[in-house]
């Protein structure tokens, strides 16, 4: 495994694709936070709106 990663990082091509993961995985991290952060205060409204 760490030898693939050093083959990567000597050519450039797998560096920058080594940098667009880390990218799109932090973005998708906070994608997930964010949606269950508003999940939980959308539950809380309506939680408490009432219900005829």
């Amino acid at each position: 495994m760490l030898s693939v990663f050093r083959r990567m990082m000597k050519d450039h091509r797998g560096a920058m694709a080594l940098e667009y993961t880390l990218i799109v995985s932090l973005i998708a991290v906070a994608a997930i936070a964010s949606m269950r952060t508003v999940g939980d205060k959308i539950s809380s409204v309506l939680a408490s709106s009432p219900t005829p």
